[in-house]
């Protein structure tokens, strides 16, 4: 009886709280004749890529004398200890061990300021670059007992840099417009990238223009008229100055990004509510109801790309193109370049 109770308890404190919460303040834009207002806040879908972190340190990567062990590690961050054992010898008692790392630029010393190794032989790097990418290869001397001769073991590791992917929205949307050769279409153009470009300020979120065309277009079953076809982006600008990795399962970038998504169909959605209240004759420029679409873009930066078939433990990274590879824009894959000797490639010189 007691259980039933509670279970019913829970139940309606539930159902209070669903429909409790208060909305947030509205944002009031003023754009030509509208009165635009922005939605309450709402459950936001949160789209980000399900990148493989290792910046904590608590991560451990061990080594294999079977092959090389590859190693992300995300640019500007510090990387996991990189340890010069086996998960055997890990496990096991070693005397009077010995370990020397040697880089890409050579011999590693524990004083180096960018790639440190601890007493225990752990490799650690702090603010890793893309230079750093490349092939690190620990020696190891140990005993395993003390009656014992010396024995040596070599380990190598892969270790690259990657990125977020730059990601964004991109829209298209088509308005009723002046004349094609109208002063008034350019200014109209100017205060609509002003106004959504206000709308997701504070979501440090930026508007860019892709395309802006005027058309003469054939209506069915009627005469000619004018229209703008707009294409433009939202971006998170987290991700344009350099990607912060996320601390759980909310990627901060992304959720903001998603936010800045829905004022944006709001914004549209609001413009067909006026004008189907206006009782007044239509203004020359005005949203076409229905016109407006939206892509997800996903993209890596120059000198990066995903493979998965490489890097399946880091599949939706994008990880910085390794020797004989490049990308010379923001694509989603390294391209093929034999002539290619370095990490980050963005031409095939």
């Amino acid at each position: 009886m007691e259980a039933s109770a509670s279970g019913r308890a829970w139940r309606t404190w539930r159902r209070a709280r669903a429909s409790g919460f208060p909305l947030s303040r509205a944002a009031i834009l003023l754009f030509s004749a509208f009165l635009v207002r922005a939605p309450p806040s709402v459950e936001y879908l949160v789209r980000f890529p399900r990148t493989f972190r290792l910046t904590q340190e608590s991560v451990k990567i061990v080594g294999s004398s079977n092959f090389p062990v590859k190693v992300y590690v995300m640019l500007h961050q510090k990387s996991p200890h990189v340890l010069c054992v086996t998960q055997r010898l890990r496990n096991s008692e070693l005397i009077d061990p010995s370990f020397q790392w040697h880089g890409p630029k050579g011999k590693i010393v524990s004083e180096n300021s960018t790639a440190q190794v601890t007493s225990t032989g752990s490799l650690i790097f702090q603010n890793f670059e893309e230079a750093m990418s490349g092939v690190y290869t620990c020696f190891l001397e140990y005993k395993p007992t003390v009656e014992e001769i010396v024995k040596n073991l070599q380990l190598k590791y892969l270790v690259y840099a990657y990125r977020e992917p730059h990601y964004y929205y991109q829209f298209t949307a088509r308005y009723h417009a002046a004349p094609c050769n109208s002063i008034y279409n350019i200014s109209f153009e100017k205060k609509l990238l002003q106004i959504l470009s206000k709308l997701v300020l504070d979501l440090s979120c930026e508007i860019s223009l892709l395309k802006s065309e005027c058309h003469r277009v054939k209506m069915q079953r009627a005469g000619l008229q004018n229209e703008l076809f707009f294409t433009f982006s939202v971006s998170s600008l987290d991700t344009e100055k350099g990607p912060k990795p996320c601390t759980d399962h909310n990627c901060e970038s992304s959720k903001r990004l998603s936010k800045a998504k829905n004022l944006i169909e709001r914004f549209f959605n609001q413009q067909v509510e006026v004008l189907g209240r206006r009782s007044d004759p239509l203004p020359e420029i005005y949203y076409i109801e229905g016109t407006l679409q939206m892509v997800w873009i996903n993209r890596c930066f120059p000198g990066y790309g995903m493979n998965t078939l490489k890097h399946p433990k880091c599949p939706e990274c994008c990880v910085i193109c390794s020797p004989g590879s490049y990308n010379p824009r923001d694509g989603i894959h390294c391209l093929q370049c034999n002539s290619s000797l370095v990490y980050g490639a963005k031409a095939c010189v």
